[in-house]
């Protein structure tokens, strides 16, 4: 099936994959070819998960968002979105340590952290 994740500065990646997983207001959803038509929204400081049809593993931070599926097609709309290879792990856990007041900075951390753990 044919994945696009794109967030709202730019496509971060496009290709085929043999499964998406995701993190939505609903529950983490599986998705693979053939799956029934769905949109989900996407949880803030979640993860998206995506398998190609090389085996590579493919692991994002997201925050807030959507997911349109169709028979053929899984759209990844994020707010925002880091590689999980691109984070500085340590970084996110000193915003989680020293940001107290700033929720919205804390949740995109954990975000950040929990791609970088299923990585």
């Amino acid at each position: 099936m044919e994945v696009s994740l794109v967030a709202v500065e730019q496509k971060l990646w496009s290709g085929t994959a043999t499964i998406v997983s995701a993190q939505t207001t609903e529950g983490e959803i599986g998705i693979m070819a053939g799956h029934e038509p769905v949109l989900g929204q996407l949880v803030e400081a979640g993860t998206v998960s995506i398998t190609t049809t090389d085996g590579e593993k493919i692991v994002a931070a997201v925050h807030g968002g959507f997911m349109s599926v169709t028979g053929k097609t899984v759209t990844v709309l994020a707010e925002s979105a880091d590689f999980a290879d691109d984070i500085d792990v340590e970084a996110a856990r000193s915003v989680v340590a020293e940001n107290g007041d700033d929720l919205e900075a804390i949740a995109v951390a954990k975000g950040r952290i929990r791609a970088v753990e299923r990585s």
